[in-house]
């Protein structure tokens, strides 16, 4: 599940020393011995945390004739920021912006959905979307595992396109996907449109 990723992620960065690990590869590639050097601690003790860095994809490695450089993902670091980013920002309790939201997203309901519930068109608007999505999504049950199949089935009573909107699902982070299964994600992951 994708919220162990998350647990997983701030668990390792729980230490002062892959915290100063990160701040070193953001700013330049470097091997083992310097950044022992830069941090004064053992290649022995850098190696480790940098096994640890890697285990949740912060950091990965390139070969370069007989020396390892270790390289930042900033793209996975840029993705857990988000997710904290719009936790932190959710408004709660601001039933201003609620009713607004839910106004908005009845009329985007009205607009691009028939009677029977079914999409007439995906909308290109990426907002307008993100409702529609979410409005999908909400069909699906937390913590059960589906097979792409069954995804694909479910899919097909809103709109035939179920590739397309079974990677959107996966994109703006509504489900996770591990070895061909999917899973819903915790809400708080899942693209917000206050962002937008």
């Amino acid at each position: 599940m994708q919220l162990s990723k998350q647990v997983a992620f701030h668990k390792t960065m729980g230490d002062p020393s892959r915290i100063r690990i990160v701040y070193l590869l953001a700013e330049e590639n470097l091997h083992v011995g310097a950044i022992a050097g830069k941090l004064g601690l053992t290649p022995p003790t850098i190696s480790h945390h940098l096994t640890k860095l890697k285990e949740c994809n912060l950091v990965y490695s390139r070969r370069e004739k007989n020396t390892i450089y270790y390289y930042l993902n900033k793209k996975v670091l840029s993705h857990h920021g988000d997710v904290l980013h719009r936790f932190a920002h959710e408004e709660k309790g601001d039933i201003t912006l609620t009713e607004k939201l839910m106004k908005e997203r009845q009329k985007v309901k009205n607009n691009f959905l028939e009677k029977n519930g079914r999409i007439k068109i995906i909308p290109s608007q990426q907002k307008k979307k993100l409702f529609i999505l979410e409005h999908m999504v909400e069909g699906l049950k937390v913590g059960e595992k589906y097979k792409e199949k069954e995804l694909n089935e479910y899919i097909q009573q809103f709109h035939e396109d179920f590739a397309t909107l079974r990677r959107e699902f996966i994109i703006h982070q509504f489900m996770y996907r591990e070895n061909g299964i999917y899973e819903v994600n915790p809400r708080e992951m899942w693209a917000s449109t206050k962002l937008i």
